[in-house]
């Protein structure tokens, strides 16, 4: 769905879609407010250079170019799931769908997503080993093992040195 100020950035979901009911509990407010058209028209009221900018950049980001626009947009929901916007997934995956996108593709474009944060995590791994090799008297002692597994090319010489 469109938001309400016209482009493709995407409506939030539904109130009732983040509720579930239970009669003993109180009346919670949904945890994102529904996107309005009062939303948006205050959104342009209070910003209104910055709002026509967002939509113009928004429109010439997602039209036909060297990607097609269901690439562009498979690239949004995949990105919508790594930044964790609910609006936005919201909004790319019916883009998505509205310019030809399967559900198989759509999937796999998410799964490539939790790759490449699962692949950062991982690879950002190097940081903190790095750290932990380079910080004295810091750390339990089995560490010095993997700080020389570099230096000697396996972990089992490393352990076996000391």
């Amino acid at each position: 769905m469109i938001s309400p100020d016209g482009h493709d950035v995407p409506t939030a979901p539904a109130a009732a879609e983040h509720q579930t009911v239970d009669p003993s509990r109180p009346a919670r407010e949904p945890l994102y407010p529904e996107a309005t058209r009062e939303l948006a028209d205050q959104r342009t009221r209070l910003a209104p250079g910055p709002a026509k900018a967002f939509r113009a950049f928004s429109q010439n980001v997602f039209a036909p170019g060297a990607l097609p626009t269901k690439t562009k947009q498979l690239i949004a929901v995949a990105v919508a799931h790594v930044t964790q916007c609910p609006y936005c997934i919201r909004g790319h995956t019916r883009a998505a769908l509205r310019q030809g996108a399967t559900g198989e593709e759509i999937m796999e474009a998410i799964w490539v997503a939790a790759e490449m944060r699962a692949g950062g995590a991982y690879a950002h791994s190097a940081l903190a080993l790095d750290t932990i090799a380079h910080e004295p008297e810091q750390h339990a002692s089995g560490v010095e093992a993997i700080a020389n597994v570099g230096e000697t090319g396996s972990h089992a010489n490393a352990t076996s040195a000391e």
